[in-house]
């Protein structure tokens, strides 16, 4: 019997056992990853730069520089991750499925959570917020909800995602052999070329839209690397590259981001960061945000071709179960409330900052992969989860 596996957001859209053993390790990958999202969304509470629902500034230097330097190397990467996978694996869903088929699938299983957490979700975690005010929670969300009001929250990466979905059919039914015929394998010369462009493209984005302000609900300034490792993903799904790296490639690149990680914090410090001096990367005509833009891609290569480089040749594969890796996407969807309502709970307690970011952080991951489970009960939830 073929087993046929469409892991929604992200996730392969493969079938057969042979298809399914191939790409576990991308499903480690996943798992990993909304780990991540989760601790960074944690880190941020309680005193990472950013914007969320709730936030416990720390006085401590030691905590606000840990915390930007988590968030600062995750945003590098793990979001653009999330788009190169989903990329790579849109390529063979479409094939399966033909266009109307695969946009159809798409609108549901991103377009349904986007509403849902938009109009019920999200105004439940603003409301949750609130309550550190005095606000009562039940009544609250109540208003937000009869009012229409429409927060997206974390669901604006399925925004761009059905978005990145749209115009890749475009592409497919309009583009030479329908888009992704070749079996491209990128060289080192391709990785340094994307690397430079992704930079100086987001520079120039960031001069119209900085980092932290949004546009259609979409932080545009970070969407060079999201549309450029989208492409990817799609560019060598065909010629299965993200099951191919090799060591040498990915040694050059975790050098790289090795050498380049602590640069802009160098960098920082020495502009004086650390005893409060400006230090803007958000964007404009400044070296900090020609630095950050730069920055951010040669760190990412690094991180994700030696993730996928690792998690494939490594052995610990006991947590990633296939049945947890269908979990991921419900997961991401319900974090939110979560976290708020456990950062709620440790209002009062008092814990350093990062101690409180670490208890969050983990038992967040767990609750939320445990809602997941039990939202997967529901008869029809997996067709959109």
């Amino acid at each position: 019997m073929t087993q046929v596996i469409d892991t929604n957001i992200v996730g392969a859209d493969t079938s057969g056992i042979t298809s399914r053993r191939r790409t576990d390790f991308l499903d480690q990958i996943r798992l990993t990853l909304t780990g991540l999202v989760i601790f960074h969304h944690s880190a941020i509470m309680f005193g990472a730069p950013g914007g969320w629902y709730l936030r416990y500034p720390t006085e401590h230097l030691l905590e606000r520089v840990g915390f930007a330097v988590f968030v600062s190397v995750n945003q590098a990467f793990f979001m653009g991750f999330f788009f190169l996978l989903a990329g790579y694996f849109s390529v063979a869903s479409f094939d399966r499925k033909g266009p109307l088929r695969f946009l159809g699938d798409r609108f549901i299983r991103l377009g349904i959570p986007i509403l849902v957490y938009g109009y019920v979700l999200g105004p439940m975690t603003v409301a949750l917020a609130d309550v550190r005010h005095d606000q009562p929670f039940l009544e609250n969300w109540g208003a937000l909800v009869r009012e229409g009001y429409f927060n997206i929250g974390p669901l604006w990466f399925a925004l761009a995602l059905l978005l990145f979905s749209l115009a890749y059919v475009l592409w497919r039914i309009t583009g030479p052999e329908a888009g992704c015929g070749n079996r491209f394998i990128p060289r080192q010369v391709h990785l340094l070329a994307a690397a430079l462009g992704i930079g100086g493209l987001a520079f120039l984005i960031r001069l119209w839209v900085p980092v932290g302000q949004e546009r259609w609900m979409l932080q545009i300034g970070y969407f060079a690397s999201y549309v450029v490792l989208f492409a990817a993903g799609c560019a060598t799904a065909r010629s299965n590259w993200l099951e191919k790296i090799d060591s040498s490639t990915a040694r050059v690149w975790k050098i790289v981001a090795w050498i380049c990680g602590p640069l802009l914090f160098v960098y920082g410090v020495a502009a004086g960061a650390a005893s409060g001096a400006p230090f803007d990367t958000s964007g404009g005509w400044t070296l900090p945000a020609l630095a950050y833009a730069f920055w951010e891609p040669f760190v990412a290569w690094g991180i994700i071709l030696g993730m996928l480089l690792r998690f494939r040749i490594g052995s610990a594969r006991l947590w990633a179960r296939p049945r947890w890796s269908s979990y991921v996407y419900a997961a991401y969807i319900v974090h939110p409330p979560v976290v708020v309502a456990l950062g709620l709970l440790l209002a009062h307690a008092a814990l350093p900052n990062s101690l409180s970011f670490a208890i969050v952080g983990t038992s967040a991951t767990v609750l939320s992969f445990m809602l997941a489970w039990v939202l997967l009960q529901i008869p029809g939830a997996k067709r959109v989860l």
